[in-house]
């Protein structure tokens, strides 16, 4: 593991992205702690922490430019409450496979007032009932969620649904279920540990094609084999996905 230092930070990738902004790159090195972001000088618009370890979504200073944050294929079980006050200008939030658990762990983002695009792709969160109409609840400015736009129906769905009894005894059900984790405690699902005998190969070819899914039937089948280790047809492959942008949305 690498330890985030402002001198690995002034050493990493800094450049123009293709949405012409301007981007630190901050993956791959297995920084285990979010820490020593004020050495940015708040000078980026997205940083990528993307295939690190990092287990928890904290340690933001004051960053008022941040727009995008990558966070791809880390160890995520929990977002900090403070984030809204120190990322509030956030728009677009990528933590395709994390290990976020429970719905009500969603809840700390319902502060993230600029926040339109969001991914929780390959996190146990999604298997939850009703996930997507919680989150469209909790974060009713959000324009895509798992790289699927949000339509005016389910927004009233939701809306309907939360209002209920039923929508409520779902709220506190959600609070109840939370669990205690950050060192990975009882009830941390880390699906890196429940994966039967699937080689690393096959766990990180299944990991992208979460990615890449473009229907969320795709999307359960391809997590029912990550949760079970059990890929059939193992010697037929199903052919690579085109790669979408992050932000390529779903038409109606």
């Amino acid at each position: 593991m690498v330890k985030l230092t402002p001198e690995l930070i002034q050493q990493s990738i800094q450049h123009i992205n293709p949405m012409r902004d301007r981007e630190l790159i901050l993956r791959g090195y297995k920084i285990p702690v979010i820490e020593n972001l004020g050495a940015t000088l708040d000078q980026f618009d997205t940083v990528d922490f993307s295939d690190n370890d990092i287990r928890k979504l904290d340690g933001f200073p004051l960053l008022r430019r941040l727009k995008t944050l990558f966070l791809n294929n880390n160890r995520i079980v929990r977002i900090s409450e403070a984030l809204p006050e120190c990322v509030s200008s956030l728009q677009c939030l990528y933590l395709t496979n994390n290990l976020v658990q429970e719905l009500a762990d969603l809840d700390s983002l319902a502060g993230l007032k600029k926040l339109e695009h969001l991914s929780f792709l390959g996190n146990p969160v999604t298997t939850r009932e009703h996930y997507r109409l919680y989150v469209i609840n909790k974060l009713p400015q959000v324009r895509v969620v798992d790289f699927r736009r949000v339509r005016l129906k389910e927004r009233e769905m939701a809306r309907k649904l939360f209002k209920s009894k039923q929508g409520r005894e779902i709220q506190k059900e959600a609070k109840k279920a939370r669990t205690f984790v950050p060192g990975g405690g009882v009830g941390a699902l880390d699906t890196r540990t429940t994966l039967g005998q699937m080689n690393v190969e096959d766990e990180t070819a299944i990991r992208q094609a979460i990615t890449n899914a473009r229907s969320m039937e795709e999307v359960e089948r391809l997590q029912h084999m990550l949760r079970t280790g059990n890929i059939p047809g193992r010697n037929h492959p199903t052919p690579p996905l085109k790669r979408r942008h992050p932000d390529e949305e779903e038409e109606d």
